[in-house]
């Protein structure tokens, strides 16, 4: 599984994406789910399971 992490321009870390062949995961900066996005699905769905969208769909999850 690879990880990626999500930073605003000046550097603060907003949350890392974990990456596998089927899904990505999101989760904030202090390791709360936030949501998964399904590849084969094409579905993005927030922490209860509720469907966010087509596409991913994870960035708008993060909270500003």
């Amino acid at each position: 599984m690879q990880t990626q992490e999500i930073r605003d321009r000046v550097g603060v870390l907003l949350g890392t994406l974990y990456l596998d062949s089927a899904a990505e995961e999101l989760r904030d900066r202090t390791g709360t789910y936030l949501g998964k996005f399904d590849r084969r699905a094409n579905e993005t769905r927030d922490r209860t399971g509720r469907l966010v969208g087509t596409g991913n769909l994870l960035m708008t999850l993060l909270p500003r």
